[in-house]
């Protein structure tokens, strides 16, 4: 999902108005044939929710989402004639998906579910009104709509969603306590807005929230790992990751993080590392711009969330008063994984934020820079294809007030930097791999594929590493070395 507009002052209403006339007047070439298409057949059309508050955000929105008064078999039928291509996935929730030109629609019939308590899935129930459809929603700034049918750009606000967007605050349309205990992962979802617009969180939805805390454990990790991405790539995450910590639904769907508020006292001091894990994170997110992407990077972000989860386990008090964390770096890793694998991420995401996580402390080994040139290869080699997320997690985790310190931090890691630069020129680390491959392999040592090319061609990764590129005839006497040598 896109980057919502922050908000940095309230607005005034006639700028909200003046925003929204602008932006419903960009979806005129959809909202318009629409509206007709609904009119004509005696049916209630509005655009509804996120776009509706996008709008009044001035933001760009290519996704449509719409309530109507029509039964999907309905909607179907209007929208069949008119759209360049019809989906019906959504049928058993009322909704029915088209696309015209770059335009994503989703027209769902008015809702007023039920829900069983034991479960957050609704029971889908038809609806007979525009205002019942937006009571069922989560906050009050995504319970606006705008009527496509009847007079023009009819704008509709039952429980001050306009009025909240305004003063930039979050609601729900009911009582939190009712909106939760129907889905519990909207509690999440004020965690995610609150990162993603800015807005603080109103007193008896954060209330709610804590008190209600236990009922995110009925919700699939699927689903809460989808709303904690969001909210990670969000432009605010320190807001939404306090407001999950503070409630206590951190404690249930990512422990670690809480965990990281470690108790000190006077005679064994140490940083606070939950603050350090948000600076950190919040230095990782001003530097993606190193990265490939340049844009929020969900990896880095986690690796940055995750790198120091390993301390509160590995934390020992020394007798001269300082406290030590060895190895708090590989728990840390086997920490994420778990967590990650709970979580349900992808193994793809989690074997590189786990990797980072295990590498993080690698660079303070260099010290004044006496890394040989086969540790350099070494730290290219195992860092992969994470090497550039490497590059802004190390930097990151500097969070040191010393100015000294943290400008020979930065001195250090630039010199590192330049020294893997000079030698990637030289030697293409980038694709680092033997003087010799498989086949030359079995040729000059006379056997078929097996275990044994397996274990001469790592053997030859290694002395690449620690030696650089070697001539064909040198890689060859090498290998005929070792090969005796068993």
């Amino acid at each position: 999902m896109p980057e919502l507009t922050d908000l940095d002052e309230p607005l005034s209403m006639v700028e909200v108005e003046r925003r929204a006339r602008r932006e419903l007047e960009r979806l005129a070439p959809v909202s318009v044939p629409l509206g007709k298409l609904f009119s004509d057949a005696g049916e209630e059309l509005f655009l509804v929710g996120g776009p509706v508050r996008d709008a009044l955000l001035s933001r760009v929105n290519a996704d449509l989402d719409l309530t109507t008064s029509a039964r999907p078999e309905v909607t179907e039928r209007l929208v069949s004639g008119w759209a360049d291509a019809v989906w019906d996935m959504g049928r058993e929730f009322g909704t029915i998906g088209c696309r015209k030109g770059g335009w994503i629609i989703e027209i769902t019939t008015y809702r007023s579910d039920r829900y069983d308590p034991s479960s957050r899935k609704p029971q889908v129930a038809y609806g007979d009104s525009i205002q019942g459809d937006l009571l069922r929603r989560d906050f009050t700034v995504n319970a606006m709509a705008v009527a496509l049918t009847g007079p023009d750009w009819r704008f509709v606000d039952p429980y001050g969603g306009l009025v909240d967007l305004a003063h930039r605050v979050l609601r729900t349309p009911g009582r939190p306590e009712d909106s939760f205990s129907d889905d519990p992962l909207r509690m999440m979802r004020a965690a995610r807005f609150a990162a993603q617009l800015g807005f603080p969180v109103a007193p008896e939805v954060v209330e709610a929230m804590t008190s209600m805390a236990d009922r995110i454990q009925i919700v699939s990790a699927e689903r809460v790992r989808d709303e904690l991405v969001k909210l990670v790539c969000a432009r605010h995450p320190r807001r939404g990751l306090t407001l999950l910590v503070d409630t206590g639904i951190a404690e249930r769907v990512l422990p670690e993080l809480p965990a990281l508020a470690l108790e000190r006292d006077e005679h064994h001091r140490h940083k606070d590392v939950y603050e350090h894990t948000l600076t950190v994170l919040e230095q990782a997110i001003a530097m993606e711009d190193r990265l490939p992407s340049r844009g929020p990077d969900v990896v880095t972000r986690l690796a940055a969330l995750m790198h120091d989860v390993g301390k509160p386990r590995t934390r020992r008090f020394q007798p001269d008063g300082t406290v030590t964390f060895h190895h708090h770096d590989v728990v840390g890793a086997k920490m994420t994984r778990k967590r990650m694998r709970a979580l349900r991420f992808p193994n793809d995401d989690t074997d590189a934020v786990c990797l980072l996580v295990e590498l993080h402390l690698r660079f303070h080994g260099y010290g004044a820079g006496e890394w040989t040139d086969s540790a350099v290869r070494r730290y290219v080699r195992d860092a992969g294809e994470q090497l550039a997320r490497l590059h802004v997690l190390t930097r990151a985790d500097c969070t040191t007030r010393n100015r000294r310190k943290a400008e020979r931090l930065r001195r250090a890691y630039d010199d590192l930097e330049a020294r893997i630069a000079h030698l990637a020129e030289q030697e293409q680390l980038d694709s680092m791999r033997p003087d010799l491959d498989g086949n030359q392999i079995m040729t000059i040592l006379g056997i078929g594929p097996g275990p044994e090319v397996g274990k001469a061609y790592r053997h030859l990764l290694e002395l690449r590493i620690d030696r650089g590129p070697m001539p064909p005839e040198e890689a060859e006497a090498a290998l005929r070395e070792w090969w005796a040598a068993r």
